[in-house]
C-alpha cells in the first residue's frame, strides 16, 4: 500500500500524540520498575523553615498559619516565614498578630514578583531545609514526618509532596483539574523512581538550604528548581504520602489564565536551560523533559494539524470520516461544557473534553506570548471559589 503525504502526516500526528499521552507514561513507568533508583531514608530531625510567599492573601493567611502551626514538629526546630510581596491589603497585619507564636514577616517592597521575593526570603531563613508553600495550601499534621526522612539520602536535593485538589462545588473545571492531576501524579511517581522529578507542585516542596540557588525573576520556580538541582548532581523525588490540599479553580477563564502564566514561565525555563535537553549531557532526565514538557506543549499544534488533515481525508474512506466525526464530536462536547460552565450548570461528563481543550489552548497562547517576548515575573493569585 502506498500512503499519500496527507496520510503520512495524519499517522505521524497520531503517533506523536499517542506517545505523549500513553507511550511516555508507560515508558517511564517501565524504567521505574526495571531500573529503580531507591532513596535511603533515615530518622532525621533538621531545622525546617516553612516559607509562605504571599500577595494580598488576607482571606486565607490566618487559616494557613494556624494549619502550619498545628503540624507535628518540635517548635524549636521550626521557623515560619511569610514573604509578603508588597501586599496592599491586611495580609501583613494578620501575620504580625502571629509574631508571639514565632511567625516572622518578611516584607518585600516594590512588588518584585514571587520568585524574587522567594529568593530574598531564603537569604533570611535559618532552616537546613526550606519548605515552600502557598498561602491557600493546607497540610496534614504529619507532613514533615513524611518529607524529611528522604533528606537522609545525600543525593536528594528536593522532596515534593502530593497535591490533592478539593472541588466542593463539583464544578466542570474543577472535576477536569482533579482528573488531570491524578494523571500527572502517576507520571510524577514514575519519574521520581526512574530518575528525578522535572517539576514539583508549588504548594508543597522542600529543598536543602545549602543547594538552593537564586533564580531569575520570570522563572517558574517549582519547575526550575528540579533542573537546577539535577544540573548540580542532586535528585528531586516525589513523596506521595506527604499530602496537602488546595481548592481548584471553578471557572475556565481563571484556570486558563493560571495555566498560561505557568506555561509561559516554563517555556522561558526550557529555553534558558536548553542544554539540559541533550540526553548525552543529562541522560534520561533529558528524555523526561522532552517527553513531558516539550512534546506535551506541541500538542495543540498537532491537534490542529490533525483536524485539518483529517478533514481533507474524510472524503476518501469511511475510516477517515469516522475519525473526523469523533474529533468534531469531542470539540463540540468541549464547547457545550464551556457554555454550561458559564451558565452555572454542572455535568461531569463534559469535564475532560473541556479541560483537555482548555489546557492545550493555554499551551498555544503561552507559546505565542513567549515568542512575543512577554514574561511573567509578578503574579496575581486567582481566587474564584
Amino acid at each position: 500500500m502506498i500512503f499519500t503525504a496527507e496520510q503520512i502526516a495524519f499517522w505521524l500526528c497520531i503517533g506523536v500524540l499517542a506517545y505523549v499521552y500513553v507511550g511516555y507514561p508507560l515508558l517511564v513507568h517501565l524504567v521505574s520498575r526495571i531500573f529503580p533508583k531507591p532513596v535511603a531514608n533515615g530518622d532525621i530531625e533538621p531545622k525546617v523553615t516553612v516559607l509562605i510567599t504571599a500577595f494580598n492573601e488576607e482571606n486565607d493567611i490566618r487559616a494557613k498559619l494556624e494549619n502550619t502551626l498545628s503540624v507535628e514538629y518540635p517548635a524549636d526546630k521550626l521557623e515560619i516565614i511569610v514573604a509578603s510581596d508588597g501586599s496592599t491589603d491586611g495580609t501583613d497585619e494578620i501575620v504580625k498578630a502571629f509574631a508571639d507564636r514565632g511567625v516572622i514577616l518578611f516584607r518585600q517592597e516594590g512588588r518584585v514578583g514571587k520568585t524574587t521575593t522567594q529568593n530574598n526570603a531564603v537569604e533570611q531563613a535559618t532552616g537546613d531545609i526550606i519548605l515552600f508553600s502557598d498561602a491557600t495550601t493546607l497540610y496534614t499534621t504529619d507532613v514533615f514526618r513524611r518529607i524529611l526522612p528522604h533528606f537522609a539520602d545525600e543525593t536528594v536535593g528536593c522532596v515534593a509532596g502530593r497535591l490533592i485538589y478539593v472541588d466542593d462545588a463539583s464544578t466542570i473545571v474543577g472535576s477536569g483539574a482533579k482528573s488531570y492531576w491524578n494523571y500527572e501524579t502517576f507520571i510524577k511517581t514514575a519519574e521520581s523512581t526512574a530518575c528525578s522529578l522535572i517539576g514539583a507542585s508549588g504548594c508543597l516542596y522542600a529543598v536543602r538550604r545549602s543547594a538552593y540557588e537564586p533564580m531569575y525573576a520570570e522563572a517558574c520556580s517549582d519547575f526550575l528548581i528540579c533542573t537546577n538541582l539535577y544540573r548540580n548532581g542532586l535528585r528531586s523525588i516525589f513523596a506521595p504520602d506527604a499530602v496537602c490540599y488546595e481548592h481548584t479553580n471553578s471557572r475556565s477563564d481563571d484556570e486558563l489564565s493560571m495555566r498560561v502564566r505557568v506555561i509561559s514561565q516554563t517555556f522561558t525555563d526550557l529555553w534558558r536551560n536548553r542544554d539540559m535537553l541533550n540526553p548525552l549531557k543529562s541522560g534520561f532526565f533529558a528524555v523526561q523533559l522532552i517527553s513531558h514538557k516539550v512534546l506535551r506543549y506541541t500538542v495543540p499544534f498537532l491537534l490542529f494539524a490533525l483536524f485539518v488533515i483529517n478533514a481533507a481525508l474524510a472524503t476518501e474512506s469511511y475510516f477517515y470520516a469516522a475519525i473526523f466525526s469523533v474529533q468534531a464530536m469531542f470539540y463540540l462536547l468541549a464547547f457545550v461544557g464551556w457554555i454550561m460552565e458559564r451558565a452555572g450548570h454542572r455535568l461531569s461528563l463534559l469535564a475532560m473534553p473541556l479541560y483537555f481543550v482548555l489546557a492545550n489552548l493555554a499551551s498555544a497562547v503561552a507559546f505565542y506570548k513567549f515568542l512575543r517576548g512577554e514574561r511573567y515575573a509578578r503574579w496575581e493569585p486567582i481566587r474564584s471559589r
